[in-house]
């Protein structure tokens, strides 16, 4: 592509080190898409005939079927994805083939195409997120009428039902549908017109491209559009949120799955088991899951630590960009898809919930609250429910076996009622403040989110 400039044939080493074709192939479908759409601006412009394009479209369209059959030879030596469509489109059908980058560069092309391939692959992870949010929803109204533990500092805090603890995950996973959606929108802006650094004197009609690929606007500055990955990193931030969220109900469910808690269980097609030991049941998918997490954030990390010292405009370096976002991509997609399948085979060990549940210490703050209902101050509350704590301890004994005498020593403001305070039904009733998880807001919710996911 560059051979009137040069006198020497370009070194075997050096096209094995510079080449992007073994991992940029994958963008040939947008390519082939813009090549498509910028062949009818060439025609508006007067710079292909008609029957030029119509050779330009059935090559490229032929390409592509090989392409997506497995049959199309790609060559190190052509370096990228376009230029290997490229030439063999010119190899097929000549001179109008040699036509169709009259006005653009790689630069722009490339820049165009990633933007063509991200906006598809947040529709795809879009998708994924609901598909996860709707399993949540699923498996939180099977087991609505289920308590357990709600933790702080992973020791036992509160009562809380699991349902509601299910779509506190549900709500991290529609922050990044939102943000994932605000990257899709950003990014939808054509580059494709701004040449290598400063456009052409060959005048295309832009906005035109723009309307046939479906963008809402084109670039308007030559030098920001073919240096610009503000939208590639913008979707890696959202995907590193997204695995975050992931890894941490990975986390909850390799605890609820353990013998220590057995909350869960989780059905045998998403767990593996031991070459050794024939009693295990592994939680490999959120195991998994939770340790793909330093991938994504590394692929972030990546990106920007490739864009940060490069000067203006488009330089080399820039073809790394492509690897951290396709494998970003790849990841959270797989992972979302593979956590809704084991999601919606979860059940609940309703036995060790009602048992761990059990426990009258979770009803502390409870009893506190019964005082300040009576006038005590919260903090004096505090004080006088920590020493019934301590004198539980001290007895080796639960907070309803002390005596009501027990309670008055340490302040009179106890009366005989104060006992209801350890019903867990009463608890989870008065929990009704907005956003709490009484049985009426849980169910609430789930109708919310039924309707918000379809």
């Amino acid at each position: 592509m560059w051979k009137g400039r040069f006198q020497e044939q370009t070194a075997e080493l050096l096209q094995t080190f510079s080449e992007s074709i073994s991992f940029d192939w994958r963008l040939w479908r947008h390519d082939i898409e813009g090549s498509i759409a910028h062949s009818a601006a060439l025609v508006k412009a007067g710079l292909l005939t008609a029957e030029e394009r119509a050779q330009i479209v059935a090559g490229l369209r032929e390409i592509g079927a090989e392409i997506e059959a497995g049959k199309f030879e790609f060559k190190l030596a052509l370096e990228d994805i376009h230029m290997n469509i490229e030439a063999e489109l010119t190899r097929r059908i000549g001179a109008p083939g040699a036509k169709l980058h009259t006005a653009r560069s790689r630069n722009d092309q490339v820049a165009t195409d990633l933007r063509l391939y991200l906006r598809d692959e947040c529709d795809a992870i879009s998708a994924g997120l609901r598909e996860l949010q709707g399993a949540l929803v699923e498996l939180a109204e099977r087991e609505q009428d289920v308590i357990i533990p709600g933790y702080t500092h992973l020791q036992r805090a509160q009562p809380v039902s699991f349902a509601h603890h299910l779509l506190a995950y549900v709500e991290m996973l529609d922050r990044d549908h939102g943000r994932v959606a605000d990257a899709r929108k950003r990014m939808n802006v054509l580059p494709l017109g701004s040449g290598a650094i400063a456009g052409s004197t060959i005048l295309i009609d832009r906005a035109y491209v723009a309307e046939l690929l479906g963008f809402d606007g084109v670039t308007q500055n030559s030098m920001d559009a073919v240096s610009d990955r503000d939208f590639a990193v913008e979707l890696l931030s959202a995907l590193a949120l997204v695995a975050t969220h992931l890894s941490r109900l990975s986390e909850d469910v390799i605890l609820w799955a353990s013998s220590e808690f057995k909350f869960i269980h989780i059905s045998d097609a998403y767990t593996t088991g031991s070459s050794l030991m024939p009693q295990k049941k592994n939680p490999d998918v959120a195991e998994l899951t939770r340790g793909k997490t330093g991938r994504v954030f590394g692929n972030l990390v990546s990106l920007l630590t490739t864009l940060k010292g490069l000067p203006m405009t488009y330089n080399r370096d820039m073809q790394e960009d492509k690897e951290p976002v396709f494998d970003s991509v790849d990841t959270i997609r797989a992972s979302l898809a593979v956590f809704s399948g084991m999601m919606r085979g979860v059940r609940a060990n309703r036995a060790a919930c009602a048992a761990a549940v059990a426990d009258p210490m979770l009803l502390a703050t409870d009893l506190a609250d019964y005082l300040v209902n009576r006038g005590v101050p919260f903090r004096h509350a505090h004080e006088f429910v920590g020493k019934a704590v301590a004198l539980c301890t001290q007895r080796g004994c639960d907070l309803p076996q002390l005596t009501l005498a027990d309670y008055q020593a340490i302040s009179p403001a106890y009366q005989a009622d104060l006992f209801d305070c350890f019903r867990l039904e009463t608890a989870m009733l008065a929990r009704q403040a907005i956003g709490a998880p009484s049985p009426a807001n849980v169910a609430a919710q789930l109708a919310r989110w039924k309707v918000m996911l379809g």
